[in-house]
């Protein structure tokens, strides 16, 4: 039994090693440009992401704010999650009078 059961636990302490190295990281922005076709979103600071398919044509517009939470596979940012954040009111005008 001790001589399977070391290998298995080697085995596995190194696959969980190299999950934990893919760290999601967390960008916020303003949309620059969303391509539907190529599934690309690119922000006003020339960061651009990923996105998978369930995101449509018209799901971000130029000027949006967003916060993307991401990961680097391979030599690309793939977005996992894609958040629109609410915009900040201007500030109330006082009463002229």
């Amino acid at each position: 039994m001790r001589k399977i059961l070391l290998p298995v636990v080697t085995i596995a302490a190194l696959g969980f090693a190299g999950a934990a190295l893919a760290k999601t990281e967390t960008a916020t922005g303003t949309v620059k440009m969303f391509d539907a076709k190529s599934h690309s979103l690119t922000l006003a600071d020339g960061k651009t992401f990923h996105l998978t398919h369930k995101y449509k044509s018209h799901a971000f517009k130029a000027g949006e704010k967003v916060e993307v939470k991401w990961m680097m596979k391979g030599k690309t940012a793939d977005a996992t999650h894609v958040i629109k954040l609410k915009a900040a009111k201007a500030p109330a005008k006082p009463a002229k009078g």
